[in-house]
Parts: C-alpha cells; structure tokens; sequence
C-alpha cells in the first residue's frame, strides 16, 4: 500500500533527523496531516487533520521552532534510492533554481521586495515574500521504459539578501554590507549547496559517481563556473551575447585571444556543422540539432577555465495535428565538461525541466509557503518540511507502483487520457483513500479522513 510505503519512509528520513522518538512520531503525523488535508495547507489545518484540535497546539508550532534538527537529513531515502537503483558509472544529474513564495505578514525577518517572475516582460512588478534555492535529484525513468524523467527534490534552503543598511548608516556598516552581498548572494548559496550534496553522495559510498549540476541563467556565473569542483560538472544557460574567445597562441603574454565571438554568432556560422544527437524529452525520443565548440574561455564568467559551448537548434513544435508548424527558441549552454559526450550533457540539460514541474506541485498542490509562520527557525524550516513530504510522496509512489501510472490510482477524466505517470494530486488522492479504510500502522492511528472534511476551511 502507497501509506505503508510513506510510513516508511517517514520513519526513515525522521529517525535520521529528530533525535526524540516522540518528536520523530509528531513530525510523521504532521508531515501526513500537511499531504491529507484540504485548502490551504497551514499547520493549523494539518493539526486538525490529525485530530488534535482540541488540544494544546503549542508542541506542534515548536518542532519547527524549537527542536533541533536539520532539514537536509530528511531527503536522505531520496539520495539512497538512486544509488540502489542506478549503477555508479553514471553520472547523477541534479538540476538547480531559485524560486520565491509570496508573504504577507511583516514580523517575517527575511522576506524582502523582490523582482516578480510571472510579470510580463514590458512591465516588472514586485513581489514580497521569501527566496529558496531548491534542488531535484532527476531520475532517468527513461531508462525503464516508455517514461519521461522525473525530479525528487533533494534540497529546499533558504536564500534571503543581505538588508540594506539606511540613510544613516555608518561607514563601516555600508562596507559590512558590501563585503557581505559578494560572500552571501544567491550564487554563493547554491555554490554551498551543490558542495553538500557531494558530501552527502561521498558518505553514502558514491565517491566514484560524477555529479552534473544543470542551472539556469541565474547560476551560469564566474561564482559557479571559475572555481572547479571535485567530481562535479557544471551544464548552464548562458546569454546569446556572451563575448567568448579562444586561448591566444602560446609564446606571448596574452592569455585570451583578441578574436571574439558570440554563442549567437555560432548558431548563424554556416562554416560550423550541425550534429545529430537523441534526447529523450516532451514524453518521447526525438532527434535534435546542434553545434559544438570546444575549448573556449570566457573571460568574464570563468576566466581561464576552459568550457564547451553547445548551441541547440530550435525545437519544432505543434499545438494541435493539424496546426502550422512553430519553433522555440535556441538554447546556448556552457558546460565544464569538456570530455564526455554530448549527448549527456545535452540530456541533462533537456531533463532540468522537471524542476519547474516541482515549483508548480510544491506551490498549487502541497500549498508550500502558506503555513502562517514567523519564527526565525520556523521560516526556513516549515517550507522545507513541506518539500521534503513531497519528495519522500513522490519516492513511495516510485517504489510502489514503479514511474508509470496503473490501474491502482482513480481513473482519469475523459479530458486526460494520456497521462503516463501519477501527478502529485493523484499521489495524495489515493493516500487519503488508504487512510480512511484502516489506519497506517500502529505507531500512527489518525484519523484523517474523519477531519480534513470537517475542518476543510477552519
């Protein structure tokens, strides 16, 4: 049963990060009250759903609050399900981006005005709210059969700017605060990030398995790209006006050549060939095009490190079957990896996609960002908490009922027919399902399914 296997792994992921049996015992209950319940998911909302609202609630604020325990602990299952299931001469690929939840309240010390992703491109609105750096773990399930990859978050942190001393501020402050934009900004974060996921991949026994990082345009930077990593290969989107060289003959004091060129001006190269590669994308294996340059340096991204630029053709596409045919924009990567094939380079980057299908289930289907918390612990936390559930709902699934969608889950609507895989919704659908027939285990005997409908909107 899908609430067995959850149960499971809670209990896994809790026993490493909570020291006490009964904070491990709240955790799991709330962590299966945050999945159940209906509308917004608010700790309120999941403590009535596992049916202690007319207790003291105060022991349910303070496991985030209070107790001590780490929140990168509890995606451990996900790391070690992919190094049971995958063999350690492939790389593990780990696609990163930053993502932001709107907030309200003012007593909230991290949230800032920020820039809104959603506004459209000829007006920029502003958001308030928190910033998290998160990271997915993609699982090739393209591998096993007809089945796209899929993304199990494995990181979800906070990543809040440095505030900006006022009017009266003293020199010395304003020079704090410039020494501490360069050593606490978003690209250094994620640089910490990607060093901890080693770390965690090397204590698991994986000290022979490369790691590919795959970023967006906001991570392609000289933080991320000039300084190497050991066993790690960074794949990224640059800018089509990025000015690249080639490094200048040797014999003389010049390091960059004076001749310089665009990832743009590739593309429009007709000297340079395209090639042909297959990438499994969009639900099926379709062939690409694109062109290759190795040994390129630029100057101000990644200094003298050398990289691999890959431009990738438009991407052909129709809205209907007998729509006209449409293109996407080309891509322009940058890659560290200069001696593995193209082809995964290119794969990884095509599967960094799932990342943002995680965005859109963590926010409109977990209700990540809604709990109603303001403690300097809890903030960080409770996102986390959130995300991590999520991730350990989607690995039950995995181990359950394999990547595809069977005849176990409730039978789509006419309007969606070729789902191949279960959605988050379909996930949390049948969980609530197996819990109103018969409790999970002994240990956790709630009662969800008579609460969530009575306190749906309390």
């Amino acid at each position: 049963m899908l609430s067995e296997q959850m149960t499971s792994l809670l209990q896994d992921a809790c026993a490493g990060a909570f020291v006490q049996q009964r904070t491990q015992i709240r955790a799991m209950e709330l962590s299966l009250g945050t999945l159940c319940a209906l509308g917004r998911r608010t700790l309120s909302r999941s403590i009535c759903a596992v049916g202690r609202q007319h207790q003291d609630w105060s022991a349910d604020y303070k496991v985030f609050s209070r107790s001590q325990w780490e929140a990168d602990q509890l995606f451990s299952p996900v790391l070690k399900e992919y190094c049971t299931r995958y063999p350690a001469d492939q790389p593990v690929c780990v696609a990163f981006d930053d993502t932001k939840l709107a907030k309200s309240g003012r007593k909230i010390k991290s949230a800032f005005w920020q820039r809104d992703p959603l506004s459209p491109p000829f007006h920029v609105n502003f958001l308030y709210g928190l910033r998290f750096m998160h990271a997915s773990l993609i699982f090739p399930h393209y591998r096993d059969g007809d089945f796209s990859a899929r993304g199990y978050p494995v990181r979800f942190v906070e990543c809040p700017a440095i505030k900006k001393p006022g009017k009266k501020a003293t020199d010395e402050e304003r020079a704090q605060y410039k020494k501490a934009v360069k050593t606490h900004n978003l690209s250094q974060q994620g640089l910490e990030m990607i060093k901890g996921l080693r770390v965690d991949l090397d204590r698991l026994g994986e000290t022979k398995r490369r790691m590919v990082v795959a970023v967006d345009g906001s991570l392609c930077n000289r933080t991320i790209l000039s300084k190497p990593l050991d066993r790690v290969e960074v794949v990224g989107r640059c800018r089509k006006d990025a000015r690249l060289c080639f490094p200048a003959p040797a014999g003389g004091r010049r390091k960059y050549s004076e001749e310089r060129f665009s990832p743009e001006g590739v593309r429009q190269d007709e000297t340079i060939p395209w090639q042909t590669c297959r990438i499994n994308f969009g639900g099926a294996w379709r062939d690409i095009r694109y062109k290759e340059v190795n040994n390129v340096l630029w100057q101000r991204g990644a200094k003298l490190r050398s990289l691999r630029l890959l431009v990738v053709a438009p991407q052909p596409y129709r809205t209907s079957p007998n729509a006209k045919r449409n293109y996407r924009d080309p891509a322009y990567l940058l890659s560290t990896d200069i001696q593995s094939d193209s082809q995964m380079l290119l794969q990884s980057y095509f599967d960094r996609w799932q990342i943002e299908v995680n965005h859109r289930e963590q926010k409109d289907t977990i209700g990540v960002g809604n709990a109603q918390v303001w403690s300097d612990k809890s903030v960080p936390r409770q996102p986390a908490f959130a995300v991590a559930s999520y991730s350990l709902l989607l690995l039950a699934g995995l181990k359950e009922f394999g990547p595809g969608r069977t005849h176990d889950f409730v039978p789509l609507p006419k309007w969606r027919k070729k789902a191949n895989r279960p959605s988050a919704l379909d996930l949390i659908t049948l969980l609530r399902k197996e819990i109103s027939e018969a409790p999970i285990t002994d240990i956790l005997k709630l009662n969800i399914a008579k609460n969530i409908m009575p306190y749906a909107y309390t």
